[in-house]
């Protein structure tokens, strides 16, 4: 009887250790719905998975990253699941973890280094961009005026995304660009941009965004002007917008799997907990697919409907 209650306290205190291990979740701030969504998802898989969890944001701010990376090294955390704060800037954060026995394993945005994190998990920012892209021209009608919000310059999905926008969108000669700047990701300041925009372009026919917090607005500044009739088009696949393009508000979105890249990624540091298996490859991508009025209805909450 004794042995068998030593053993019986054996594996609670095993089981213990076991679900006291823990897994910092370090994104941008939850005020956009896409990280608050990949936090969201992120969280419920490792307390799935009996871990605890610490849920951290760093607003897009590389000094308060490495602060949360300081907390996260003197909390021991067996693991964490990284959104970044700039693709070079983050690089010494992650490092600073690993040499301190940490992984992380990075989503949505990369880093610009190799054999740092132990993994990078990110939609396919190109694929999607080309989906967009040739949904956008299809709407323009191939020809007319249209302005780009690009994403923070810091942030390598925006000059991805930019990238496959205009390598679509450029094979159009009708189709003019007459405005190409930067919002920074902010619905506050792409409806001021688009306002300035509007002002020296008030004939533009389309907007084609870098996400979908500047495509709200972009949106939002168009109907002010009452110019409701603008072809919008933008990124993430937001449930904002996709109510949106059910309100005909908006004309198409690109979703990337936030949900799905998170829960990977913690599945992937599970595996690396238990047993010290690392992913096959470091880099890893996951498809986007093109939201319109005609599908919406199959799109939850950055992911597909089952």
């Amino acid at each position: 009887m004794k042995k068998i209650l030593l053993l019986l306290i054996a594996a609670l205190f095993s089981l213990s250790l076991a679900q006291g291990k823990l897994i910092v979740i370090i994104t941008p701030s939850h005020d956009n719905p896409f990280f608050k969504a990949e936090a969201d998802a992120a969280d419920a898989r490792a307390k799935e998975l009996g871990y605890e969890t610490l849920v951290l944001t760093h607003d897009d701010d590389a000094a308060k990253q490495d602060q949360l990376f300081d907390t996260a090294i003197a909390q021991g955390a067996a693991a964490i699941i990284l959104d970044n704060a700039g693709a070079d800037a983050s690089i010494a954060a992650v490092q600073k973890a690993k040499d301190a026995g940490i992984p992380s394993f990075l989503i949505d945005r990369e880093i610009n280094a190799n054999g740092v994190a132990a993994a990078q998990i990110v939609s396919n920012n190109y694929q999607g961009a080309t989906l967009g892209a040739e949904e956008f021209v299809r709407l323009m009608g191939e020809s007319g005026k249209y302005v780009e919000l690009v994403g923070k310059e810091s942030d390598t999905n925006a000059g991805i995304r930019s990238q496959g926008y205009n390598d679509v969108i450029g094979q159009y000669p009708d189709l003019e660009l007459v405005a190409q700047q930067s919002a920074n990701w902010s619905q506050t300041e792409a409806f001021d941009k688009m306002e300035t925009i509007l002002q020296a372009n008030p004939d533009i026919k389309g907007v084609i965004a870098g996400n979908d917090t500047m495509a709200l607005g972009a949106q939002a500044a168009l109907a002010a002007a009452g110019k409701n009739d603008v072809i919008v088009v933008g990124f993430d696949g937001s449930p904002d917008v996709i109510s949106a393009i059910k309100e005909g508000k908006i004309k198409a979105t690109v979703l990337q799997p936030a949900a799905v890249l998170a829960a990977e990624a913690v599945n992937q540091a599970d595996a690396y907990i238990a047993s010290g298996t690392m992913p096959a490859e470091e880099k890893q991508s996951l498809d986007c697919e093109l939201v319109t009025p005609d599908n919406a209805d199959e799109f939850g909450v950055f992911a597909r409907l089952k």
